[in-house]
């Protein structure tokens, strides 16, 4: 799995998780949600995005995009 596609499916993976702790733990959550939405779209305009950096470090394989 390429470093762009494991960046999408860890974003996916957030959103789900504070989408289910939202609706079974507390209504403050959707904030994990919001801040993951917020970073994908600056990570769209920059380039920069922390989770690649970090996957990168783990040695997940350079994509196109990061």
């Amino acid at each position: 799995m390429t470093l762009d596609r494991s960046v999408l499916a860890f974003a996916g993976i957030m959103v789900l998780l504070s989408v289910a702790l939202t609706v079974w733990v507390s209504p403050y959550f959707v904030w994990l949600t919001v801040f993951v939405g917020a970073n994908m779209l600056q990570s769209a305009f920059t380039g920069f995005c922390p989770a690649a950096m970090v996957m990168r470090r783990l040695g997940v394989k350079p994509g196109t995009a990061f």
